[in-house]
This record gives C-alpha cells, sequence and structure tokens, in this order.
C-alpha cells in the first residue's frame, strides 16, 4: 500500500522510511516536493488546496457544478477550472485559496477541455455542445474568439508550444480536429478510431495523440502527413494521453481496466503499469521536478503521487468526493 503524506501513523514510519518517506512534524514528506496541488472534486462542486508540504487539505472552494478540468498559469498565481454542468469558468487566486472570479460563457455550455495559452491571459476551452473552442481572456472573461470545430462531442483540447494551433477530440464525430488562432473556419479534421476522447499534441506540433474509447486505441498521427500509427491497445477507457515534456514518456490512465500504462514516446515501446483496482484513475500532472506525477483517483477520493523514473507510487493526498481535473502550482497557499 502507498503511504499517506498526510498525518501518517505511528504505525506506518517504518514504510514511509522504506518508501523514501521521512516523518516530519507529525506528516510524512517527499523529499524535494514543494507547493500546491488543486483538484477539482465532481461530487463536492469543490476544489481542494492541498499543501505539499505537509500533505494536508489547507482549503476548499465552492466551484460551479460538476467541475472537470482545471490548469493553472505558468507562474502558478491563478487556476481555472471548467463547470462541465453548466456554462462557467472558476478562477482561483492560489495563494489566497479564493475564488476571484467566474466566468459565465452564456450559450456555450458544458465547457471541459482547457489550456493555458503562452502569456498567460488566455484560456482556450472547448464548449462540447456548441462543437466550438473559445478563447477567454482571464482578467476579464471576455470572449476574444470563437474557433468552431465542426465536429460534434468536441470534449478536449491540446495546444503546441506557442499557442498557434490547436486540436480538439471529438467524440461524436469520430474525428481530431485542428484549430488554428485568426482562423475560424477548422484547418482540417482527421479521422480517428471511433470516440476519441483524449487528445494531445506534441510541444513542436509535429504529433497529435488521441485515445479511442470504444476501439481502447492510442493513435498518433503525424501532423506533415496525416499519416496514423497505433501506438498502443487493449485499453477499457484511455482518460487521458500524457505526454511528459519533450514527450520522452507517454502515461495512459485506462479510467475502466483501472490501470496507469507507461509507454516509450519515441519507439512506443510499453515500459510498465501500475495497478490501481477500485481507484479509478483519471487526471495527471506533473510536479516542475519533472519525475513525480500526481494522479486523481476518483474513486478513492485520493491522489496517488508516482515517481515515472521507477514507475512507483510513493505517497497519497487527500481529497474532496471524486477528484478529476488537477494542477500544480508552485506558490503556497498562505490565507
Amino acid at each position: 500500500m502507498p503511504v499517506s503524506i498526510a498525518r501518517t501513523p505511528m504505525a506506518l514510519l517504518l514504510a514511509a522510511a522504506l518508501t523514501g518517506l521521512a516523518p516530519a512534524g507529525g506528516s510524512a514528506q517527499i523529499d524535494g516536493l514543494d507547493g500546491t496541488v488543486i483538484v477539482l472534486n465532481k461530487q463536492g462542486d469543490d476544489a481542494s488546496f492541498i499543501d505539499l508540504a505537509s500533505g494536508a487539505i489547507v482549503a476548499t472552494v465552492p466551484t460551479g457544478p460538476s467541475p472537470h478540468e482545471l490548469v493553472t498559469t505558468s507562474d502558478g498565481r491563478l487556476a481555472v477550472g471548467t463547470d462541465y454542468g453548466g456554462q462557467t469558468l472558476t478562477v482561483f487566486d492560489v495563494e489566497r485559496a479564493a475564488v476571484v472570479r467566474t466566468i459565465d460563457l452564456g450559450r456555450f455550455t458544458r465547457p471541459h477541455g482547457i489550456v493555458v495559452l503562452p502569456g498567460d491571459s488566455l484560456v482556450a476551452v472547448t464548449s462540447e455542445t456548441r462543437g466550438a473552442v473559445l478563447v477567454v481572456r482571464i482578467a476579464d472573461g471576455e470572449l476574444v474568439e470563437v474557433l468552431e470545430t465542426e465536429a460534434a462531442g468536441s470534449h478536449m483540447v491540446a495546444a503546441t508550444a506557442d499557442g498557434t494551433t490547436l486540436w480538439t477530440g471529438d467524440m461524436g464525430s469520430h474525428t481530431v480536429t485542428e484549430l488554428r488562432r485568426g482562423t475560424a473556419a477548422p484547418v482540417r479534421a482527421l479521422s480517428a478510431p471511433q470516440r476519441p476522447e483524449a487528445v494531445n499534441v506534441s510541444p513542436d506540433g509535429a504529433r497529435v495523440f488521441a485515445g479511442s474509447n470504444d476501439t481502447g486505441r492510442i493513435t498518433a498521427w503525424s501532423t506533415a502527413t496525416g499519416e496514423p500509427t497505433t501506438v498502443a491497445e487493449g485499453f477499457g477507457w484511455p482518460y487521458r494521453v500524457f505526454l511528459t515534456p519533450g514527450v520522452e514518456q507517454i502515461i495512459v490512465p485506462d479510467m475502466d481496466n483501472e490501470v496507469v500504462r507507461f509507454f516509450d514516446g519515441a519507439d512506443y515501446r510499453e515500459l510498465g503499469s501500475l495497478d490501481f483496482s477500485g481507484e479509478g484513475p483519471q487526471g495527471l500532472v506533473l510536479h516542475r521536478d519533472g519525475r513525480h506525477l500526481f494522479l486523481s483517483l476518483s474513486r478513492a477520493d485520493r491522489i496517488a503521487v508516482i515517481d515515472i523514473a521507477t514507475r512507483a507510487v510513493v505517497g497519497t493526498l487527500p481529497t474532496g468526493r471524486s477528484p478529476d481535473g488537477i494542477a500544480w502550482s508552485p506558490r503556497a497557499v498562505t490565507r
């Protein structure tokens, strides 16, 4: 069993030492991990702010209905979550652990996938019901741009490092769609195995990835040629396709089979897997050390801390009810 980072009892101190955790002030810690993990709790309609120095929830903050996906600005000052059960975004000040703004998207309901664009002033977010990606200014909620996908069920969105090109996974149309800032119509749509939900793109834009729910397949396309390559198969629900910086690894939580599988980012060899039976692995975010991954476990109401070099669980963190979207900030909550 992984050792809980928060308030580890005396009976577990030996286990903590064996897994590289060190007790401090009644809590167990992982050396070098700092900042705050923020996670959205779908059944609680709230967000948990978890201090990595202590491993404890230091604040619980209300959101809109059924919050799903979450991002932080590059400086970690703000976090923005999508309220999938309505038509709003919730903007948090991380240090204050407080809602500073609720952005009403009006007719653009079911906001889900979200990325922060370079410069930290804008987010791009899907409206699943409207088949669109919205570019929204965080400071005042102004709708800067609407990019139509012309597809059904555009659920997740990914962006290249320069923020000019966006890709959506279109569950109803069985496509991945390329969008470009400043161009209202889609650039192109690539046919995908049925019901592509998870989508990601390499920072340089050379490869786009999707996980297809009905076929249990991860596909990678060359964006230069549009040619697909099967990365892996055998998934029950490939919930996300997570790319480490530089795409050294591709990490896929399988929600139905309740495992996380690791692949080499160059040749797609499977490197290993971790079992999370009964726990429901979902959202992922990487610490700035590039080694420790935080994984939300929606059926266990906690977060697993994973060392991606050894592919081992080295600790857990508490959450609210049914955690999903997750983000990390280098800032500590000071309120």
